[in-house]
């Protein structure tokens, strides 16, 4: 995982050249990096955990680079985070065909990759605090250990992508297309998910404390061994839908309409129904 690290410092870098402080300090930061991440593995996150919370905290490089003096003649780093989204669409996928894994362990924060064709790319390790993925077409897709705190994915197509370890907290999911999707053991800390199509989702290991899932039509949807705890279902629709091993007893369903089935499994597991209407 360290070797990730360094790679991970390689690819923040990368816009910026060769200036001649790089090598130390790139030197330097890994240092930092990897002491973050040893103290992390120290207090008992796994080593996906550890490694996203470490990227997490590696700011923004730009920051750094005002301090650094470098090029601007032939190193200049496009600050144009459109222009910046063009040189990876075009300048990775399209000469690198199909290379789905040229995105791994990369540092794309705060990028507009908004209505790209991304479909099968793999994400995995990658730092995309704050990144646009509006209406683009995601599906297929892998996010393992990914940071995605703060990225938005409003319209976009998410249909059989697979989230695993990763930081989706604050992330808006407004509108967008989660059908098939498999969510494993992931943060949504205030994550919105206004008008998302969760037909066949599953949401397994994952932390949902708070999150409002109102107004939503969930058929075949799972939330498995996952935290529900103070999230709301209201006025929702819920058809054949699980929550084996979560937490329910403060989750509201008020208004709510769902099958026999799905009332039968919650009213087990104590949730509050009194205001549900079985079809």
């Amino acid at each position: 995982m360290k070797t990730n690290l360094k790679q991970f410092l390689n690819d923040a870098f990368k816009p910026y050249g060769d200036f001649p402080a790089r090598k130390d300090v790139e030197q330097e930061l890994l240092a930092n990096l990897e002491e973050k991440y040893d103290d992390l593995k120290a207090n008992g996150k796994s080593d996906e955990r550890a490694y996203t919370l470490t990227i997490e905290s590696f700011g923004d490089v730009s920051e750094i680079m005002e301090h650094i003096p470098y090029n601007d003649q032939s190193q200049k780093k496009t600050e144009d985070k459109q222009g910046l989204a063009k040189t990876i669409v075009d300048g990775i996928i399209s000469t690198v065909s199909g290379d789905s894994s040229r995105f791994r362990a990369t540092a794309l924060q705060d990028v507009d990759l908004a209505d790209t064709e991304l479909a099968g790319s793999d994400f995995s390790m990658s730092a995309l605090m704050g990144t646009s993925f509006d209406k683009s077409d995601l599906r297929q897709s892998k996010f393992k250990a990914s940071a995605l705190k703060g990225a938005s994915f409003v319209g976009a197509n998410l249909a059989d992508s697979r989230f695993d370890s990763s930081d989706l907290t604050e992330t808006d999911l407004t509108e967008a297309n989660l059908s098939g999707a498999i969510l494993r053991r992931c943060s949504f800390k205030n994550a919105v998910f206004t008008h998302t199509v969760l037909t066949g989702t599953e949401f397994n290991q994952s932390d949902l404390t708070n999150i409002v899932f109102d107004d939503l039509t969930l058929n075949g949807t799972t939330f498995n061994s996952s935290s529900t705890k103070n999230a709301t279902f209201k006025n929702a629709r819920l058809t054949n839908v699980s929550f084996h091993h979560s937490e329910v007893k403060h989750t509201n369903f008020d208004g709510a309409t769902m099958d026999k089935v799905t009332y039968a499994l919650l009213k087990g597991m104590k949730a509050k129904l009194d205001k549900v209407l079985v079809n």
